[in-house]
């Protein structure tokens, strides 16, 4: 790494963070809080599963049970539950994982498990600490320290153990003013893995990091009908904590803001994007790049070593027709350093309308295109990755409303091809899809009653196999007594499932459900399933619904107020127990 490069970045570091609005418990509302109410609610679940095939896929009983606990001091929340199912049990109770989110006026804390919002190139995930925010119409600004991850620190010897982790610290702030139409934000991350937290037999195997980052957003708005944004970042990371010093030059001088090792490496991501809105109009650009080896340690997985393009274009017609259509490519080994280069494009048009009041219709087309090129390699004619895949579809409704009923049906239909473009190829991989659909939904209001039934046919056909599968159900349900809080529901299904040449299976059978919910805090619900299956294919020596699975099912749930002490009011005292 050059250390130009390294002065650069940390020179940046210097100047640099950003931010938004946060809600979350209000300080000035613990005044008029209630000073200690406890709620909670105690469950239970109990399945019965049972199969002329074994019990291979399932326990033949499986009960759980769970109470769950809510103490609310002066509106500041803190759960308990307990969970037991089979021999499993397990508790939990408020630890460092809980969270208070403290608010007065503009200001927010954080305290304990968090998130807060920083650009998706800097941060997107929790962590367990303190934090502090600052928000009003123009200006914002935040800080936080704490863990983004625990150490996971097995004995290295032991075969099962798992994969090892150090744990990781970091803090960060940023600072931004304007609107949600014209705004710059600014943000910085300071994230290190702790050597110490791992055994010193897993160190040789996975290296401690150490990173800071840097990232501006900004949006500019003119004339209400075009908006520029941008995205940008820059990392620099230490990929090994115990590689030596860069112990020369002027990046010495930053040494206790980050310490430069000739393990760390200098890399950039951002985006930036156009959006034009006008009368019945809508179009958009964006480029996105992001440098090999880019990593913030305050983020999941990111990818890197790309850039792509993408186009957004739609607009209205007549006022009854909309139309849109997108368009995206992406490249990647931008260093050139990778065997080959891929390339994918994908793109697609849609297209909608409604035909008087009761008539809709749409449809789509998607398509995908990947080729491979040269890198350091020269592809090989005959070995090319080039694939592309091509789909459309097709989906009509009509809904219906009379006095006594509704009445509502809609179809569908979609085509796919999925090819080996490559003139060498035998198409091996090639598939074909074919995907309908039909459903039909009445609801009879003397009955207070709906009724649906649906219809769904499948093929995929590739190199010498084919294979389809259809399916039909019907459904019913209502709510009984005078609140509705007796409710009943039945489905009926068959399905047909067809391996050419191998296999022909048959599904058949039902579930009925009913849930009862008593003065809203009992609540009781019964489920039931029956299906016979089996091998129909009458070349084979058994050819029958030999196969019968049954499952039943048992819930309640009970919820409860335990204890109040109520805030009071003039002249009363609002205890309960």
């Amino acid at each position: 790494m050059k250390r130009s490069n390294i002065k650069l970045a940390v020179a940046v570091v210097l100047a640099l963070s950003s931010s938004k609005a946060a809600y979350a418990q209000d300080i000035t509302q613990i005044a008029k809080s209630d000073p200690l109410i406890i709620t909670g609610a105690v469950g239970t679940k109990n399945t019965y599963y049972h199969s002329t095939v074994g019990e291979g896929y399932a326990s033949p009983w499986n009960n759980m049970f769970n109470v769950n606990l809510n103490i609310s001091l002066y509106g500041f929340s803190m759960p308990f539950s307990l969970y037991y199912t089979n021999d499993n049990t397990e508790f939990n109770y408020p630890h460092i994982s809980f969270n208070l989110t403290p608010k007065y006026k503009n200001w927010t804390g954080y305290i304990g498990r968090a998130s807060m919002p920083f650009s998706q190139y800097v941060m997107n995930i929790a962590f367990n600490g303190v934090g502090l925010e600052y928000n009003n119409k123009t200006f914002r600004a935040g800080a936080f320290y704490g863990r983004l991850r625990s150490a996971v620190n097995d004995d290295p010897y032991n075969p099962a153990a798992r994969p090892p982790q150090y744990r990781r610290t970091g803090w960060g702030f940023k600072v931004g003013y304007g609107s949600t139409r014209s705004y710059i934000d600014l943000y910085l991350l300071r994230a290190y893995d702790d050597l110490g937290s791992l055994n010193e037999g897993w160190r040789n195997r996975v290296y401690a990091q150490d990173n800071l980052v840097l990232g501006l957003k900004g949006c500019l708005t003119l004339k209400k009908w075009l908006s520029l944004t941008t995205n940008l970042a820059t990392s620099v990371v230490t990929t090994d904590k115990q590689a030596d010093l860069i112990a020369k030059g002027d990046v010495t001088k930053y040494d206790d803001i980050f310490k430069a090792r000739y393990s760390s490496l200098v890399r950039f991501a951002g985006d930036v994007s156009a959006s034009i809105t006008l009368p019945n109009f809508n179009t958009s650009f964006m480029y996105r790049m992001v440098q090999p080896d880019y990593t913030s340690l305050g983020t999941y997985y990111m990818s890197n070593n790309y850039h792509s393009l993408g186009v957004n274009v739609s607009t209205h017609l007549f006022r009854k027709i909309s139309l849109a259509a997108n368009f995206s490519a992406q490249e990647d080994n931008l260093t050139n350093k990778q065997l080959y280069t891929t390339r994918g494009f994908v793109y697609g048009a849609n297209a909608g309308t409604r035909l008087g009041s009761h008539f809709n219709v749409s449809v789509g087309y998607n398509g995908y295109l990947q080729t491979q090129g040269n890198g350091t390699a020269v592809v090989n004619d005959t070995t090319r990755v080039k694939r592309g895949m091509n789909s459309f579809s097709l989906v009509p409704s009509f809904v219906t409303e009379t006095d006594n009923y509704s009445h509502a049906v809609s179809l569908s239909a979609s085509y796919t091809e999925n090819k080996d473009l490559n003139k060498f190829s035998y198409g091996l991989t090639d598939v074909k899809s074919i995907a309908m659909g039909a459903s039909y939904a009445l609801g009879v209001k003397d009955w207070e009653m709906d009724f649906t039934a649906s219809l769904s046919h499948q093929m995929s056909k590739g190199y010498d196999t084919k294979y389809t599968s259809d399916v039909a159900s019907l459904t019913t349900g209502r709510s009984f007594l005078k609140d509705d809080n007796l409710t009943a529901e039945a489905t009926i299904s068959l399905c047909y499932n067809e391996m050419e040449h191998q296999s022909k299976n048959l599904s058949i059978g039902g579930e009925a459900a009913i849930g009862y919910t008593l003065k809203d805090v009992h609540v009781f619900s019964l489920t039931a399933g029956l299906y016979k299956y089996g091998d129909v294919n009458v070349t084979k020596t058994r050819s029958s619904l030999d196969a019968t699975d049954l499952t039943v099912s048992f819930s309640y749930t009970y919820t409860f107020s335990l204890f109040q002490i109520k805030r009071k009011a003039k002249n009363d005292d609002n205890r309960k127990m």
